[in-house]
């Protein structure tokens, strides 16, 4: 079950913050991944180093069979409510079954921030 989530090096996991590892356990509780990638996308942003308000998240789990991608988002954002409603501004969602990741395991690059409203 979870052994094909991505392994991050012990040098990577003592920068991941508190919202990260709150993102990544309720992800992994609710959904039982085969894989699941959550990325700290802040730095792109025009905010304070450190900052954990701009994530991405991909989660591949049976959970999403037989679910449109509107219902899975709605899933997604339903079980991290709290972080959404508390700090995190942005919330990226590639949510597959495991049967779509193993067609396309790619994930395209976020763009870069445009600086605000209106760009």
């Amino acid at each position: 079950m979870l052994s094909n989530l991505r392994k991050m090096s012990s040098e990577a996991r003592a920068i991941v913050g508190k919202v990260q590892t709150v993102i990544e356990h309720k992800l992994t509780s609710t959904f039982k991944p085969t894989f699941l990638q959550v990325i700290n996308e802040s730095h792109m942003h025009s905010v304070p180093k450190g900052s954990e308000t701009h994530f991405k998240v991909v989660v591949v789990s049976d959970s999403f069979v037989n679910k449109g991608l509107l219902d899975r988002h709605r899933m997604v954002n339903t079980t991290l409510a709290d972080e959404l409603t508390n700090g995190v501004h942005a919330l990226s969602i590639v949510a597959k079954t495991p049967e779509q990741w193993q067609q396309t395991p790619a994930v395209s690059p976020s763009p870069a921030c445009m600086g605000g409203f209106g760009h």
